[in-house]
């Protein structure tokens, strides 16, 4: 892995998954292998602006529950709702009952149908009062929560761009990524993200045991959509990856939620 390679991917990266202006000067898959490999970092990043919005809401005043509805507002700003897009798009494909064609059409379409609608109020409202519940424990517990459930998120995404996993389509993004993640850069990628769940500390032991468990889950409820989205469809697509990424960061958030009633 050459050092040029891995700056290409961290500029595409950047470019892709953030609002951030960068200049991507060399685009080809090898850069795009590197770019999913730095998507959970630009994840824990993320998550840990959603963390801090969330603290910094509830430190002037607000409720929890109109804090952590700003911080999942800003995430969604700092990644361009590209996620929160492909999480409706999928809804909406699925939701058809069509063949692979055609609810891949209906993916490709501008507008968000019902499926899609009532999928992102049910996620943005999971999101929200999940963190809400975390401010109201501690200012620890929602950071190591939030910065969990981004980098977890954006795992999900990378491991499914793994060798054997197919684009549903010739063209677009999933085309692009697809098979571009060796399973040894995947595992590593995995470690890391794990490791990010001692910041769980900052609240207790158990509760990094929950950061843990949540990223777990979180990833194996993502796999459960991932293995859906490719029966129907044949393969991944950008919208594929952008709903793998809101689901293992719900699971993730729902997941230490409940936990942090009892740790």
């Amino acid at each position: 892995m050459s050092a040029a390679n891995v700056t290409a991917g961290l500029r595409m990266a950047v470019g892709t998954f953030t609002v951030w202006p960068v200049r991507v000067t060399r685009v080809d898959r090898a850069v795009a292998g590197r770019a999913m490999l730095w998507a959970p970092v630009l994840g824990a990043l993320v998550g840990a602006v959603m963390g801090l919005v969330t603290v910094a809401g509830t430190w002037l005043g607000w409720s929890a529950a109109l804090a952590a509805l700003t911080a999942v507002g800003a995430a969604a700003l700092l990644t361009r709702g590209l996620h929160l897009d492909g999480l409706a798009d999928l809804a909406d494909g699925l939701g058809s009952a069509r063949p692979a064609e055609g609810a891949l059409e209906v993916m490709r379409r501008s507008d968000i149908g019902p499926f899609g609608v009532l999928t992102l109020v049910v996620t943005v409202g999971a999101q929200a009062l999940a963190l809400a519940q975390l401010a109201e424990v501690s200012a620890g517990a929602v950071l190591a929560g939030a910065v969990s459930a981004g980098a977890a998120g954006r795992l999900a995404a990378t491991w499914a761009c793994g060798r054997r996993i197919p684009s549903a389509r010739p063209d677009g993004l999933g085309a692009f990524v697809a098979g571009t993640v060796g399973a040894p850069a995947a595992v590593a990628c995995g470690a890391g993200v794990l490791a990010l769940c001692a910041l769980g500390l900052l609240h207790s032991p158990g509760f990094a045991l929950a950061c843990a468990a949540g990223v777990v889950l979180g990833v194996l409820v993502a796999g459960g959509l991932l293995w859906h989205a490719v029966r129907r469809l044949g393969g991944i697509t950008g919208d594929v990856l952008g709903a793998l990424v809101e689901c293992a960061a719900t699971t993730v958030l729902l997941t230490v939620a409940a936990a942090s009633a009892w740790t």
